[in-house]
């Protein structure tokens, strides 16, 4: 009986946070960012803070994912995927918001034997899923985190313009010229705003409130799922090159950059794609970048050549240094993990 009384007001408790989070969604984004910036600040300020700061970081990360979900429901809007597609994609996102504490965390109870196992479990069990979101559900191009974070104020926004339009006193119809002119009464703000006839709103804008988390992916044809492929393989396939070459080898570098640069040369016309689609590709591109903070090409070549960087605008630049010098200190930190640099 206790266990049930528990249970009801674990219940009520997640009810009454829900209707909160609703009814004052600027308050839920001032505590997401609260918690996202503690996380910077704990950073380096004692012994395994990092460790500390990737914990809270996730959980802001999380927050945001719940946060997002409650909102949706309140607007009676849900991904345009299934349900089982959207569990697939949640998990998934979970998996990336909280993989690099779980390595950290793996490497503090088991040592870099259980660091490289959780690596792998974690590496092989995003790869299934991506591929089964790609060719069970032809999902496309996939973000990274699957489920974009919403635009909250976009979303809102564009809420108040529909329900502004649906208004008893959306419009007023002249007594003697008949004519239909929009009411001020129920204006939405300017970003979202339409400038024609209500009851012409709908059949102007079928996809007034598309956004980013609400696009159908692009069908992919042979090619651009022969591209997709080895994007979502490419970092299982170079874990197993470190695994034959070790860590030292430029085998797995170059392997890896290999599948990048023809896994985007692949691509056909961005112009086919939605507005998330190219946005996508475009972080694709630019985290090709990595590759130079990447070993081995970091050891041997980038290192001094940045830390030298970063000190000389330290020390030459005034405030600069408040940045550079944490950023050169946790430089060692960044390298030693695994999903800061290949994830």
């Amino acid at each position: 009986m206790s266990a049930e009384v528990c249970r009801e007001k674990l219940m009520l408790l997640c009810r009454r946070y829900q209707d909160y989070v609703t009814r004052n969604p600027s308050a839920a984004a001032h505590l997401e960012s609260s918690v996202r910036t503690l996380s910077y600040l704990i950073a380096g300020r004692f012994s395994d803070s990092h460790a500390l700061s990737e914990l809270v970081y996730s959980a802001s990360n999380l927050l945001v994912l719940l946060h997002d979900g409650i909102l949706q429901k309140r607007m009676r809007r849900a991904l345009p995927v299934s349900l089982s597609q959207q569990r697939a994609m949640t998990w998934l996102t979970v998996l990336e918001y909280i993989e690099v504490f779980t390595e950290m965390g793996a490497t503090k109870l088991w040592g870099e034997a259980g660091r490289w196992v959780v690596i792998f479990l974690i590496q092989l069990t995003k790869a299934i899923l991506k591929f089964f979101l790609l060719f069970w559900y032809k999902s496309g191009i996939q973000t990274s985190p699957p489920i974009i974070p919403l635009e909250r104020e976009t979303h809102l926004g564009a809420e108040d313009a529909v329900d502004g339009t649906e208004g008893k006193e959306s419009s007023y119809i002249g007594k003697r010229s008949n004519r239909v002119i929009r009411s001020l009464n129920n204006t939405s703000s300017s970003h979202v705003r339409w400038w024609g006839l209500p009851q012409q709103y709908n059949n102007a804008n079928p996809n007034h409130t598309e956004l980013p988390d609400q696009q159908v992916s692009t069908p992919l044809g042979t090619q651009e799922t022969v591209a997709e492929s080895l994007y979502i393989a490419r970092p299982f396939l170079h874990l197993l090159s470190l695994a034959a070459c070790g860590q030292k080898s430029w085998k797995p570098w170059i392997f890896s950059a290999v599948l990048d640069v023809t896994s985007l040369s692949l691509m056909s016309d961005a112009k086919t794609l939605n507005r998330t689609e190219r946005a996508e590709l475009k972080r694709r591109a630019f985290l090709l970048l990595y590759y130079l903070l990447r070993s081995p090409f970091y050891d041997r070549y980038s290192e001094t050549r940045i830390i030298f960087l970063l000190r000389l605008l330290a020390d030459y630049i005034p405030g600069v240094g408040l940045v550079a010098r944490p950023l050169i200190d946790y430089l060692p930190v960044w390298q030693k993990v695994y999903f800061y640099n290949w994830g």
